[in-house]
């Protein structure tokens, strides 16, 4: 198999401005740093609220960029903006379209001063439903993605998010870099990209949408090698779905396998439980390298 191409930048000399603050905006500008592009962001005098409530993650979505302080509500403030505007690529915002209107960032309005600058705009929802309250949690029950009481373990919707929006300004770089559509004019145009929150999780649900995750399908608990089981200390995830990965597991646990069926049969499930229970992970790890099974252990 061939080497990683290394060092791969597609965004080197690019410049993106970013206004947006929390997670979504500050993680996809974080990739487009690790893409070679020269990132600048502009914070309110306060600065971002997550440098306060979780230094360590914002210094590491920071790494890199140059930071400033400006207050955009003010004329002094808004002369910095227009300053960055002037050399810049790429806008990233994460803000409501009506606070966009009121920075003076309408599309319309810097479509004309700067012809070949790009806006990636994230949003919590798509068009008018931009307005309304919403955050991770809320996309991702919108689209039945949370299970019981339990919040889910990481910030799906706002990193989907983040490498839609990171996808953005690799589209808007590449629109820019190509002569104006039918015109052959050859200066770069810009170009308006919205990317909404909600997508994002309905983008990760679609498996759900689809079926394939439902309680009782095959990745849904219904088939007994893509589940996770207790073991004697702890737990093991094993997801030996594919039927040469499932012949293994069943010779393992002492499973007669006739076909695909045998897999969702009650008895199945109750043998490889039985067989993981009395198992330690330390077992359990030395049979997934000998017997080629797909499976993790986890403590607790």
């Amino acid at each position: 198999m061939p080497s990683p191409t290394p060092s791969f930048q597609p965004l080197q000399g690019v410049r993106i401005l970013s206004l947006a603050l929390n997670l979504p905006g500050p993680a996809a500008l974080m990739r487009c740093r690790r893409m070679g592009a020269t990132c600048l962001k502009l914070e309110p005098p306060a600065g971002d609220p997550m440098g306060q409530y979780n230094p360590a993650a914002y210094a590491a979505l920071h790494e890199g960029v140059k930071v400033l302080r400006a207050d955009l509500k003010t004329d002094e403030g808004q002369k910095v903006l227009q300053r960055e505007l002037a050399k810049t690529d790429v806008l990233l915002t994460s803000f409501r379209p009506s606070a966009i209107d009121k920075l003076g960032l309408g599309w319309k309005k810097i479509h004309t001063a700067w012809p070949a600058l790009s806006h990636v705009a994230i949003v919590g929802a798509p068009g008018a439903l931009g307005e309304a309250p919403g955050h991770d949690l809320t996309y991702m029950a919108d689209n039945d993605l949370v299970s019981g009481l339990e919040l889910p373990p990481t910030l799906y919707a706002d990193m989907g998010g983040s490498l839609m929006a990171s996808e953005a300004v690799l589209q808007a770089v590449l629109r820019q870099r190509e002569p104006y559509a039918g015109t052959g004019d050859p200066h770069p145009q810009g170009v308006f990209l919205e990317v909404a929150l909600s997508e994002s999780a309905s983008y990760l649900g679609l498996p759900r949408a689809w079926g394939l995750t439902k309680p009782g399908s095959a990745v849904g608990g219904g088939h007994a090698g893509y589940r996770v089981y207790p073991c004697q200390d702890g737990r093991v995830a094993v997801a030996a779905l594919e039927p040469h990965f499932a012949a293994s597991l069943c010779a393992a646990s002492g499973v007669a396998m006739q076909d695909m069926a045998t897999m969702f049969a009650p008895g199945t499930h109750a043998a490889v439980a039985a067989f993981f229970l009395s198992r330690t992970c330390a077992q359990l790890d030395q049979l997934a390298v000998e017997q080629d099974i797909p499976m993790h252990t986890m403590a607790g």
